[in-house]
């Protein structure tokens, strides 16, 4: 049985959702499980994470229902056999399971199709959230009767405004949560600086640090990043060995005995020293993850603080005579983006990118701030304005991709504000980024978990420790 809060905690949540939606139901599918490569070697099972925030229950093959005109929850799902009690022991019914989190009313899950016709037929709405996958999206499309293909263009935006606003503004039970998988997180990269060191195996490294993710959580909450190719956002290739003179760039996260989510990124230099250009373009990344950490508080645009630091990596490589010009005016045209190419960070919580299979467009905008199609600024997840509660990255970086700068050169693509023979001298330099995680706080913030090393004395004093 995975651990729970008390079961208040998921009445209270649903009884708000109830009150943020007007009318109907909301059909609530829980996961299945899914094969690797034949039907009973499955992958490690992971509840879907809105099924988490209001029911609790991480078991396969449960769905739920909340009624707005009834004003009550049930939950759906069928008590084990002897069968799955010979493989897996004895279980607890689904009656017994509900009761954990508040719900009083359960059904087999054959009737949950019954329900959900009765509610169409009474012309009430059915809501939903978009599914993520296939096998969820064709029972929703078999238990509406929607088209499987426009299944997603079904679904409820009034649930989803309901859910985001929910689930943004994490609550103390979540908070401490996700400090335990920041303290996870921090043993896992300290774990892998210890050994950054020439002659190390990146796919060691790896697996060193998805180890420890599973020895005290759920393991990872996502597959790792490591690699000397820190130009490569989301580089999952392990194959390299380190070499001195090289930068190992590692972003992982854990995910916590609940589920609850932490993301760090670290890049380091493989034997602990940096070369002076390294170190020069290093702290410049560093003062943009610092600056916008500590200026962040309640009340403050996530975009603004994208803003500040590009400025303050367009000032810091104009000082290198990289970039040129106005710096405000170059990070409002985008220009920028040659060199960071991404937002600044994104929610976190029950997913590392916190509910973003509900639609970026709701969990990282709202009426007053839009997306933009600029480059660069075009892929700012989380632009929305920063409340109590709220937990972000803050992950600033600079990128040399050599195809990105042959693409802009050959266009001559912001001259006026890019020194592109400058630019030529850093071509196979890499990539570097810093990340930690952000809990807005009613008077301001707070990093969560503990301290991480990231300035480049403390990086020196632990690699090869």
């Amino acid at each position: 049985m995975n651990p729970l809060f008390e079961p208040q905690i998921y009445k209270n949540r649903r009884e708000k959702l109830m009150n943020a939606v007007n009318g109907g139901i909301a059909v609530f599918l829980g996961n299945h499980e899914a094969p690797m490569n034949y039907p009973d070697n499955t992958y490690n099972f992971r509840q879907d994470s809105d099924f988490l925030y209001f029911f609790g229950l991480s078991i396969a093959d449960i769905a739920a229902v909340i009624d707005f005109d009834a004003h009550q929850s049930v939950i759906f799902g069928n008590d084990f056999t002897i069968d799955d009690i010979i493989w897996m022991g004895d279980q607890p019914t689904i009656a017994s399971l509900a009761e954990k989190v508040g719900v009083t009313e359960t059904r087999p899950f054959g009737q949950l199709a019954d329900f959900i016709q009765q509610a169409q037929q009474q012309g009430r709405k059915v809501h939903f959230v978009p599914p993520y996958r296939g096998d969820n999206q064709i029972l929703l499309a078999n238990l509406t009767g929607i088209d499987v293909n426009h299944i997603r263009e079904h679904a409820s935006v009034e649930l989803i405004k309901g859910i985001v606003n929910l689930r943004s503004a994490k609550e103390q039970c979540e908070i401490d949560e996700m400090d335990k998988a920041c303290e996870i997180g921090v043993k896992m990269h300290t774990a892998v600086m210890r050994r950054a060191v020439a002659g190390e195996s990146e796919r060691e490294l790896a697996g060193l640090a998805e180890g420890i993710a599973l020895s005290f959580g759920n393991g990872i909450s996502f597959p790792v990043i490591l690699s000397q190719h820190g130009e490569t956002l989301h580089n999952h290739l392990h194959n390299g060995i380190l070499q001195n003179g090289n930068m190992l760039l590692m972003d992982a996260g854990a995910e916590g005995l609940m589920n609850y989510c932490s993301d760090y990124t670290r890049t380091m230099p493989v034997g602990g020293k940096f070369t002076q250009k390294q170190q020069e373009i290093y702290e410049i990344v560093l003062k943009a993850n610092m600056d916008a950490i500590d200026a962040a508080h309640p009340g403050m645009y996530n975009k603004e603080l994208h803003r500040l630091s590009c400025e303050v990596i367009a000032q810091g490589l104009k000082d290198l005579g990289l970039m040129k010009g106005d710096v405000k005016e170059a990070v409002e045209l985008g220009a920028h983006a040659l060199f960071m190419v991404h937002g600044l960070g994104h929610q976190i919580g029950l997913d590392v990118h916190d509910m973003e299979g509900l639609g970026q467009i709701y969990v990282g905008y709202d009426d007053t701030v839009r997306p933009s199609n600029i480059f660069g600024w075009a892929s700012l997840r989380m632009a929305r304005e920063l409340k109590p509660g709220f937990v972000v990255s803050i992950e600033p970086g600079i990128y040399f991709i050599p195809h990105l700068i042959d693409i802009w050169k050959k266009e001559n693509k912001f001259a006026d504000f890019i020194n592109y023979d400058m630019v030529e001298k850093y071509r196979d330099f890499g990539g570097i980024r810093i990340e930690d995680d952000l809990l807005i706080t009613e008077t301001g913030h707070r990093v969560l978990g503990p301290h991480l090393p990231k300035g480049v004395d403390e990086l020196a004093a632990i690699i090869g420790k």
